[in-house]
């Protein structure tokens, strides 16, 4: 869907939170594969060519020179993508793979949209017009990429009633371009009653080497489902991030013995590692420290991000649906709710009223523009607005709305994920006009 631009500056509290449903898995899909569109929105063979936000930049890792300062721009790297989702790319890799919701992974290589799919599974994934936020929605490659070639993707299957699916693929061995769509193995599958909430984010620990996904708590408004909410009750897989070693070698996954219920024979059930999320849409890793930065979507009144330090992680309670951000939910005049036993955002913005949709980022730890290392993006899908912060003792320190310094020509048109290439550098996913952009200096 189209969203209407607002540029007026939003007050950062302490804390974060988001809109009643993830809005980028709003509107249409077509029947496109989602990968370059060779009928126009770039060069037909997916070449790019470059310069500032209007051109493609010439490569899709990033090789810089760098840029002291701390002004910023948006660099055009890829477009042409049906709805894209999310970017990444694999460990010490200069490639960058684009997820589009419907089915389709593709690469960007040496400057160019390839034009065969790395990953083509739309037969398999439940997005159709009115599916909401169901689609391919999470990547991660395992830590062991260039040797091994397993992957794994989160996705909600083709069904009548769309369960959320965990699988792993294996790249092809004579095409490293190609995946093999057959070698699918699926690792989790949740049944998972409504379209919106679902979560999808993957990625592997810094040091552990296990796999986190990131559930919803299943959708529907006010977290419904369950005699308590599914994001307080820990005998459901649903409003938790799950951390799993896929190394096993006899099933498709073990629980790690350091999980906070290891060893409890499933009540609450092993796999969680934090509760308490109600949409944690995008999340990631602070590479550099291990440290944990969440953007979970709000019921309708506040936006959060949650900061976890490295070490200090399991069995976290994140609140939900106790709490929405730093908040007592449902509302409460006197604010006056039980927070024991449960960890409080460190960032949180109030959602004005007519929609908002907090979009967890990435802290930069790239080569090309050291002056703003540290930083935290995130940023608001409905309101196309991309703000940082700086953790730092504890608490956000530093907030500010970048979005008229990164972005003065409003070219972001669905602000739906950020990315992190091999080198550290940050990526912005816009997903109305399919386009990839690297955040770097500013003029």
């Amino acid at each position: 869907m189209h969203v209407a631009r607002h540029r007026t500056a939003m007050a950062l509290a302490a804390s974060l939170s988001l809109a009643a449903g993830l809005a980028p898995g709003c509107g249409d899909d077509d029947d496109g594969k989602g990968g370059p569109d060779d009928a126009g929105g770039g060069s037909p063979d997916g070449s790019a060519g470059g310069g500032d936000a209007g051109a493609p930049d010439a490569g899709s890792g990033a090789t810089c020179t760098p840029q002291r300062g701390t002004n910023l721009s948006l660099q055009l790297v890829a477009r042409g993508f049906d709805q894209p989702v999310f970017v990444t790319s694999p460990p010490g890799d200069p490639r960058l793979f684009v997820v589009s919701k419907h089915g389709v992974i593709s690469i960007v290589k040496d400057g160019k949209v390839l034009r065969d799919p790395f990953l083509d599974i739309d037969d398999r994934v439940a997005s159709a017009p009115g599916d909401n936020e169901r689609g391919l929605l999470g990547l991660a490659f395992h830590p062991d990429y260039a040797r091994n070639g397993r992957f794994f993707v989160f996705y909600t299957r083709e069904a009548e009633n769309p369960p959320d699916r965990l699988a792993e693929f294996h790249v092809t061995g004579g095409n490293p371009d190609i995946a093999d769509p057959e070698s699918e193995r699926e690792i989790v599958e949740v049944p998972d009653l409504e379209s919106n909430h679902n979560g999808g984010m993957l990625a592997f620990g810094k040091d552990d080497g296990y796999l986190y996904a990131g559930l919803g708590d299943g959708g529907g408004a006010n977290d419904q489902h369950g005699d308590i909410g599914n994001g307080q009750d820990q005998s459901t897989l649903l409003g938790d991030i799950l951390r799993i070693d896929v190394d096993a070698t006899d099933k498709p996954y073990a629980i790690p013995p350091t999980n906070p219920y290891a060893g409890s024979g499933g009540n609450p059930l092993e796999e969680i590692f934090i509760s308490g999320v109600r949409n944690p849409w995008r999340w990631s890793f602070d590479r550099e420290t291990g440290d944990l930065y969440i953007g979970d979507v709000g019921q309708g009144q506040w936006e959060e991000v949650d900061v976890l330090p490295a070490g200090k992680q399991a069995g976290l309670n994140l609140g939900w649906n106790r709490m929405e951000g730093s908040h007592c939910f449902p509302p409460d005049p006197d604010d006056a709710c039980d927070r024991t036993g449960l960890t409080l955002p460190v960032a949180e913005y109030a959602n004005p009223g007519d929609g908002a949709a907090v979009i967890g980022g990435y802290v930069y730890r790239g080569a090309c523009n050291p002056d703003i290392r540290g930083w935290y993006f995130y940023g608001d899908y409905n309101k196309e607005h991309i703000f940082k912060f700086i953790y730092a003792g504890g608490q956000a320190t530093e907030q500010a709305d970048v979005t008229d310094d990164i972005d003065p020509k409003s070219a972001i048109d669905g602000l739906s994920s950020f990315g992190e290439d091999a080198a550290g550098e940050v990526y912005v996913v816009s997903l109305n006009s399919g386009e990839i952009y690297r955040i770097v200096a500013g003029p």
